[in-house]
């Protein structure tokens, strides 16, 4: 389709343009850009029917040769000058392989299986989806091994560029190296290096198949809860909400995204005991995972987690003298950002010798509500937020709905103009005006007809300008509702609502044996104007080993078990991001 010249006019001057009408209004936008350095998010260009948005097809604004547009907009600051870029544009067959596993949209690096390994493979690709983690493995240095020792040996060699050779004695270290190594490379990766340290520092991994051949399969619960206890210990992190803000402390990377905390109170659960005077005992504790416990009436992961809070014990009651049952009830008083859950569907089996594996379905949610887990004092912090979120979103979901219909009908209109159809709305509307002027000439109701010359009526964009200002409002509302001490938590979730993230998946009837994937939420680009990555059509990567595919949504909503197909046995969710307003940050 050939081009239309028009004229836009911009402070006083014309421009002649080319329109291309099988372009979109962001592309003109992107012409006048160079013509006028105002940059396009800054322009506001009329056409018939209002302001041109960025996805209207210029082939529907029923341009004519010569026609005048007007736009209005001024450039930002530094706007107004165009420069070449600083750095040379640069093919994909010409980039290094780390280049090209670096760009957005690049399938991930897998992980090789060395020999019954993918327990540990789909634990490290589902630990690697957590951005802060291997933000601070980067600045991770071992602490210096006390003279004379291996470690101390090795880490000197540093000095001399071969510092890989100490990390190999240090687990930390190790995942480290591993991240960096599959972040340059979109291959298979053997994590050989990390195997070897996971071995050294816990034997059990380094145990042989029954077999004689090879070593023997493992379960990625117990991986992945070793790891994350190394890293406990290890990984250490400035931090500067545990003081007044003069001072940072260190604090575990773990226990501030990664740790929660409950608040328990113990009971004897016979009335001879509390007859006697036994009062309940209050405890606190650190909890690094949720667990699900799965029994012949557990259909959802709510049902599990509720029964994980509350647990019976035996121990010996100091008024009774003897044993006795106890019933220990469980509140979380604090939430992390990354919450894992673990099902538990492992169980010795004794009369196999081996640990059997519960097959019952467990449906779990992508968004997850936890408020209800939670002691009374977190909750009234958390619903607040939480309800205050729910009421943005539905309001966002409105007016996006509400742009969509005035589009189709904006669309309609001007396919019916240039058809010659008659407008069926402004037709509509002038039978009104001329039935009320009628009445008005009757006398029968001529208030009525005087109230209504009074009324004004609002044009859609203003009524879009109304929600959005109300939108922001709210939005301003919602982060004054956040709990100052929660605020000053910044590794702590601040609604009660996680999205699911990550996900680690068991095919077979034992752990000892069947085979184990990891599923992870993609990643979309980079918002340079927020500095927040959007998603990318809800799409999730699935790491098999080396293999790694795209798979949709709804694939996820198959791993609730009930077979010995895969099926969920670690769950990571991530606290929601909170709605932003200009100006205010999450």
């Amino acid at each position: 389709m050939a081009t239309i010249p028009v004229i836009v006019k911009h402070q006083g001057k014309k421009y002649s343009v080319d329109l291309d009408p099988t372009s979109t209004g962001e592309v003109l936008k992107f012409q006048l850009y160079s013509l006028t350095g105002v940059e396009p998010e800054r322009q506001k260009i009329l056409v018939k029917g209002g302001q041109l948005k960025d996805d209207t097809e210029l082939s529907k604004i029923g341009a004519k040769p010569g026609q005048t547009f007007i736009m209005m907009g001024t450039p930002g600051d530094g706007g107004g000058q165009l420069s070449r870029p600083t750095d040379a544009i640069k093919f994909v067959e010409d980039m290094t392989e780390a280049e090209a596993a670096q760009q957005v949209g690049a399938t991930p690096a897998g992980l090789q299986n060395l020999g019954n390994t993918c327990y540990l493979n789909s634990t490290l690709q589902t630990l690697r989806s957590v951005p802060e983690l291997q933000e601070q493995l980067q600045t991770y240095t071992p602490a210096p091994a006390a003279p004379g020792t291996q470690g101390s040996t090795l880490g000197d060699l540093s000095m001399f560029g071969l510092g890989g050779l100490g990390s190999s004695m240090d687990l930390t270290a190790s995942l480290r190296d591993l991240y960096k190594q599959m972040s340059e490379t979109q291959e298979g990766f053997p994590p050989l290096v990390f195997l070897n340290a996971l071995r050294a520092a816990f034997p059990q991994f380094a145990e042989k198949a029954k077999s004689g051949h090879g070593y023997a399969q493992q379960d990625a619960e117990e991986a992945w809860s070793q790891i994350v206890a190394q890293l406990r210990q290890k990984l250490k992190i400035k931090d500067t909400s545990a003081s007044n803000g003069s001072e940072s402390t260190e604090i575990s990377f773990v226990d501030k995204y990664l740790a929660g905390a409950f608040q328990s109170v113990t009971e004897c659960d016979e009335q001879a005991a509390k007859d006697a005077g036994e009062e309940p005992v209050k405890g606190e504790d650190v909890f690094l995972k949720l667990d699900c416990h799965i029994s012949g009436t557990t259909n959802h992961l709510r049902d599990g987690i509720l029964a994980g809070l509350e647990e019976k014990i035996e121990k010996t009651s100091p008024v009774l003298g003897r044993d006795a049952v106890y019933t220990k009830k469980s509140r979380i008083s604090r939430l992390p950002k990354y919450l894992t859950i673990h099902f538990v569907r492992f169980f010795w089996k004794r009369e196999a010798q081996k640990k059997a594996k519960i097959m019952r379905k467990v449906t779990f949610p992508h968004e997850l509500d936890v408020a209800e887990f939670c002691t009374d004092e977190l909750k009234n912090m958390l619903v607040p937020v939480r309800d205050k979120v729910r009421e943005v979103r539905k309001d966002e979901e409105d007016v996006e709905r509400t742009r969509k219909r005035q589009k189709r009908i904006h669309d309609k209109q001007v396919a019916d103009e240039k058809a010659g159809i008659v407008d069926s709305v402004s037709e509509s509307k002038a039978d009104e005006k001329k039935k009320a002027d009628e009445k008005k000439k009757d006398g029968k109701s001529a208030g009525e007809a005087d109230a209504m010359e009074d009324v004004v009526y609002k044009t859609d964009a203003e009524i879009e300008a109304e929600r959005t200002a109300a939108i922001l409002e709210a939005k301003k509302e919602l982060h004054a509702l956040i709990n100052p001490e929660l605020l000053k938590d910044d590794g702590a979730n601040k609604s009660g609502l996680y999205e699911l993230r990550g996900i680690v998946t068991h095919q077979g009837a034992s752990a000892d044996s069947g085979h184990y994937t990891s599923y992870v939420k993609k990643q979309g680009p980079l918002d340079p104007k927020t500095g927040k990555r959007g998603e990318e059509d809800g799409k999730w990567w699935w790491f098999n080993d080396d293999k790694v595919s795209e798979v949709d949504a709804e694939k996820i909503d198959t791993l609730s078990g009930g077979g010995e197909s895969h099926s969920a046995l670690i769950l990571l969710y991530r606290a929601i991001s909170l709605p932003t307003a200009e100006g205010l940050s999450e």
